[in-house]
């Protein structure tokens, strides 16, 4: 009988457990506690070891089940919490949580995350610390922003310009050790080229579909839209036609692709017309962009499976 195993990652300890009950426990989140939880799957020998994506906490937990070549794949918190309210699993522990995360696995079977490389790690680190980092300086700016009239005190508008200044020069460091890196990577490099000759396509689009979507070219294209989160998904009951949206997936591949449609849409041979073709039918703005980002992943992926740059039709 097939075993799937879900695992609860927090900051100090991980939870797992098999969906059939075979296995259950606690370890903590440090390379003594991997090797342990290591040692008890492999006596388990599951068909599949399923974590939720946790912003970043999941990464060392998944290389090291994949480096012991487990069956790992990576899912949506969400799609956790929808099944666990769906099967009328409502409490929350750090064990209950461990056991939904079995059960979705062996429900839905979802598919496998491959193995980052070093270099996509280092890279998807680097690029989560920018991430960061942008988001303190739009807070310092909003701040200094806010200080007018009477708020506007020389003293903490220095302190504010003061901080600003070095999230600046610190965000200009990590963009020079990001091109390093790429250009360092004989591998990145030509992935990364070969993502930059389509037009709209920048330097950071390209880094973050190298670090956070490493299946790029490895799915076919609606599993890709689907795990991006670019799908619509039905709204339907009876005969009642709901409008079309999308939901979950990996936020930071989505803003990636939105900067990249807005110029597509401007200098792209095939998402300009596309887009206008959208627009000329009466959709909204928005819908017609989350379109553009679909066809452009569509386009890229096709890209890196066949391992060729740009053309007007890639296939």
């Amino acid at each position: 009988m097939s075993v799937f195993v879900g695992i609860d990652v927090s900051k100090e300890h991980l939870d797992w457990a098999a969906h059939d009950g075979s296995g259950s426990g606690r370890v903590t989140n440090d390379e003594p506690g991997l090797a342990d939880l290591i040692a008890r799957l492999q006596a388990l020998r599951p068909e599949r070891v399923v974590l939720e994506a946790t912003g970043g906490l999941e990464v060392a937990v998944v290389a090291a089940l994949s480096v012991a070549e487990m069956p790992v794949a990576v899912v949506n918190p969400r799609q956790v919490r929808d099944f666990a309210r769906a099967t009328g699993r409502l409490a929350k522990t750090d064990r209950i949580d461990a056991i939904c995360i079995a059960l979705f696995a062996a429900a839905v079977k979802p598919a496998l995350t491959p193995m980052p490389e070093a270099e996509t790690l280092e890279l998807e680190l680097l690029l989560s610390r920018r991430r960061q980092m942008m988001t303190m300086l739009v807070a310092e700016k909003n701040r200094l922003s806010g200080l007018t009239g009477p708020r506007r005190v020389t003293r903490v508008v220095t302190s504010i310009e003061r901080i600003i200044k070095a999230l600046t020069r610190e965000l200009d460091r990590i963009d020079d050790e990001l091109k390093t890196k790429i250009q360092q990577s004989e591998l990145w490099r030509a992935k990364d080229k070969l993502l930059q000759s389509v037009p709209g396509v920048g330097p950071g689009t390209a880094r973050a579909l190298l670090a956070d979507l490493p299946e790029l070219g490895a799915l076919e294209r609606k599993q890709l839209a689907a795990l991006v989160g670019v799908a619509p998904f039905n709204r339907d009951s009876g005969k009642v036609r709901g409008r079309r949206a999308i939901w979950g997936g990996r936020a930071a591949v989505r803003s990636a692709l939105y900067m990249a449609a807005l110029t597509a849409r401007r200098c792209n041979p095939v998402i300009r017309p596309f887009y206008e073709r959208l627009k000329a039918a009466g959709k909204p703005t928005k819908v017609a962009l989350t379109a553009c980002m679909h066809k452009l992943l569509t386009i890229l992926n096709a890209m890196v499976k066949a391992n060729r740059t740009w053309a007007p039709n890639p296939g």
